[in-house]
């Protein structure tokens, strides 16, 4: 990277291996911590060390948590009977934004894309299935990404959960191939008022 003098250099070249960052903004970000009190650098890089070693998943819902069970899946308020299938921990607090949504969640881990490698047997649908079989639950909501692998997903699921409870999916009020954690929440609130039977 010319004109850069060499750690500099590697400092932007690490913020832009982060997803939405161009080169400009890992400019900036490199420039703005360079600009830092040395103390203020050492509480970021020990949040970002400390959020990388005592944070895992749910043993539930396989939500990002630094406990065993997450706050969601440990709340007493929450409607037992209904469970939201989402792809990843960002869908999930999208949904959380919304303050609509009262139920539990089950977080996949991805989304079925056989062109990318990833079968259902490498995200969390065994787990859902036997979580849906034995708790009992009422409506299980699949609350994933309109697009060809959010699609390949939902049907898949549907077909193997309708024998213990009823299936819907979320409406979209979001153009195909977008993403749910970038929907605003009257977007995702409506959507969740509009769920439909899975056929």
């Amino acid at each position: 990277m010319s004109g850069f003098t060499r750690p500099l250099a590697r400092l932007i070249d690490q913020f832009e291996q982060l997803p939405g960052i161009g080169p400009r903004t890992a400019q900036r970000l490199a420039l703005f911590l360079l600009r830092q009190p040395e103390e203020k650098i050492k509480t970021f890089s020990n949040a970002l060390l400390n959020a990388r070693s005592q944070i895992g998943q749910c043993k539930k819902c396989f939500h990002l948590t630094s406990e065993e069970i997450c706050e969601i899946c440990s709340s007493s308020n929450r409607d037992q009977q209904l469970l939201c299938v989402v792809s990843d921990s960002r869908d999930l607090l999208a949904l959380e934004r919304t303050r609509e949504y009262k139920g539990f969640y089950h977080v996949l881990g991805g989304l079925i894309s056989p062109m990318d490698g990833i079968g259902p047997e490498m995200l969390q649908v065994t787990t859902l299935v036997e979580r849906v079989n034995q708790l009992n639950i009422d409506e299980v909501i699949l609350a994933l990404t309109p697009s060809v692998e959010g699609d390949t997903t939902s049907l898949y699921l549907a077909r193997l959960i309708k024998p213990f409870a009823k299936v819907t999916r979320i409406a979209y009020g979001l153009p195909m191939g977008s993403e749910l954690e970038y929907a605003d929440e009257v977007t995702l609130s409506r959507a969740l008022e509009g769920r439909t039977n899975i056929e």
